[in-house]
């Protein structure tokens, strides 16, 4: 077994995918929706002006971390939902905010 194939099995346990095109699904729906979150969430944050209220440069860069984590979580489970792989992404959901106790 060569060492690229062990990576690609130990990839395919970490993030319990079916198979190799499963695990590149999956993969690409996290790029997608990294992407696409980090552009709506400083679209979002420039459209209600926060920026205008909050001159503390440090409590600036917090708030803006709190939307991209927020967005980037419905962003996740729509594009999740477009592809097809919404109970597998629930499941994420599920455990990203379960270690926040929300």
């Amino acid at each position: 077994m060569t060492y690229m194939t062990q990576i690609i099995n130990k990839l395919l346990l970490i993030f319990k995918a079916k198979s190799l095109m499963h695990l590149i699904k999956i993969f690409f729906i996290f790029g997608l929706a990294g992407s696409l979150s980090l552009y709506l969430s400083e679209l979002f944050y420039a459209s209600i002006k926060l920026q205008d209220f909050i001159n503390i440069y440090i409590l600036n860069i917090f708030v803006k971390i709190i939307f991209l984590i927020l967005i980037y979580q419905l962003t996740l489970l729509s594009i999740a939902i477009i592809f097809g792989e919404f109970k597998y992404f629930i499941k994420f959901f599920k455990k990203f905010f379960n270690r926040f106790k929300f």
